[in-house]
């Protein structure tokens, strides 16, 4: 249980923040207007890097994609440490933990969602294109092609997630730090086509709150292209998972 607390708060963080920099640049009369799409990326690596502080209870997955990653890979999911760094509880990769951390990734996602609406509410309340306000919650393509879509996402989780996987044998300390930074690198590089989703419950979460949410003139969910940011990180963290216990 502390475990699903752990990954609820963090993934809320993660989600407040990371949804709350996409509204201060987008939305309407906003200080952050326009600030561009290098702000989004170091917004949301930063997002990344309070998230994973937030959930150390957990091991900080924050994101369905790396916790199935995981398990492909045979590896805890969280391995905590006590006084004088003595292991005092491993929580093993079985199925019944995965449900658990899907549904705390889940819950969380929604929590952080609605915290950034309220945040930004009287912008949300500005004229603004219903595509825009989506935006504020979940991914969507510049070129909508949903196979190559897929595919963008597939590889750009794979690289955040072979790193998860491949990182704790690595000689650094760099620890959150280093995710972040490899989250800003993703966004900056392979983010263009889709917005780089690479977590299901970043897209899906978000986008659940933004259906049900008072949002005045918010349009569609666009729920024909939610499949793509769920579908194509799982296979991603699936393939890093099972690369990543081969290289390991």
């Amino acid at each position: 249980m502390q475990a699903f607390w752990s990954e609820i708060l963090g993934t809320a963080t993660l989600i407040l923040l990371g949804a709350g920099v996409v509204a201060n640049v987008i939305l309407p009369r906003t200080k952050g207007f326009d600030g561009g799409w290098l702000l989004i990326n170091f917004g949301w690596g930063l997002a990344v890097f309070a998230g994973v502080f937030t959930a150390y209870k957990s091991g900080a997955h924050l994101n369905p994609a790396v916790t199935i990653g995981l398990y492909t890979a045979d590896l805890p999911f969280a391995t905590l440490t006590g006084p004088e760094g003595r292991v005092t509880a491993t929580i093993e990769p079985t199925v019944s933990n995965m449900f658990i951390y899907f549904a705390a990734e889940m819950i969380g996602a929604i929590i952080g969602a609605v915290l950034a609406f309220l945040v930004y509410k009287k912008h949300f309340d500005q004229e603004a294109p219903g595509a825009t306000k989506l935006a504020v919650f979940s991914t969507g393509p510049e070129l909508r092609s949903y196979g190559w879509n897929f595919i963008t996402e597939v590889v750009a989780t794979f690289v955040l997630v072979f790193f998860v996987v491949v990182s704790g044998k690595s000689p650094s300390g760099l620890g959150p730090l280093a995710v972040a930074l490899i989250v800003v690198g993703i966004g900056a590089s392979l983010g263009g086509p889709t917005g780089y989703a690479i977590n299901p419950a970043r897209d899906l979460g978000p986008r659940i709150a933004h259906a049900f949410l008072p949002i005045k003139g918010k349009g569609s969910s666009d729920w024909a292209y939610a499949w793509v940011p769920v579908a194509g990180p799982l296979v991603g963290g699936v393939l890093a998972g099972l690369l990543g216990a081969a290289y390991s």
